[in-house]
């Protein structure tokens, strides 16, 4: 939202601070407002004071706070994929940063397929966010092969998408399995993937 105060600014950001942890713990359809509000101690006319669409701005703002939480925890590895070792850098950092959370909807494409069904406007709102994520591995990938570590007939946007759906599929099998081992896999699996078409 934009003309707010700083207080109301640093209100918004604790609504949406507490709402994420709730909302990704019980998915969006697991939380009813009632219950987001007695969570984020938050009346009714304050939370639709900041969110007017209701649940769905509050969504939507959700997923754009862990989106922006779920990069940060990459970096700098995310901004600076040009070589190998900054690859591995990122794929420990993915590892380590979902390795103590516990939410069932902690991947923005879980509540992509959540929202999807009622609110396809919302899910693609929510979508944008893991686009952004993707895009990064393609710059990556991009500057990889023209710094000669790629082959020349290396694909980064085909390779990305690769790598980003092994990475989420990874994390739905994690959340099903309760452990990180699956991520892993599928992070080890996708460089790989990507080492095969190194430059000899």
């Amino acid at each position: 939202m934009t003309g707010l105060t700083s207080k109301g600014a640093a209100t918004r950001d604790r609504i949406v601070r507490a709402a994420t942890d709730l909302i990704l713990e019980r998915g969006v359809g697991g939380m009813t407002l009632d219950e987001i509000r007695a969570g984020t101690a938050t009346s009714k006319s304050q939370l639709f004071h900041y969110f007017p669409g209701g649940k769905s701005d509050l969504v939507s703002a959700i997923a754009a706070f862990q989106s922006s939480r779920v990069l940060e925890a990459q970096r700098p590895w995310i901004d600076h994929l040009d070589s190998w070792e900054s690859w591995q850098g990122w794929r420990d950092a993915v590892v380590d940063h979902y390795r103590g959370l516990t939410h069932k909807y902690c991947s923005i494409t879980a509540l992509v397929n959540e929202v999807a069904p009622t609110d396809p406007q919302l899910a693609a709102d929510v979508a944008g966010h893991a686009d952004q994520w993707c895009e990064l591995l393609v710059a990556g990938l991009r500057r990889m092969r023209a710094n000669g570590v790629l082959r020349a007939d290396a694909d980064p946007q085909r390779l990305a998408l690769a790598t980003f759906a092994t990475l989420q599929g990874g994390l739905l099998v994690m959340q099903a399995k309760d452990s990180i081992a699956p991520l892993e896999a599928a992070l080890d699996g996708a460089l790989v993937m990507l080492r095969a078409y190194a430059v000899s």
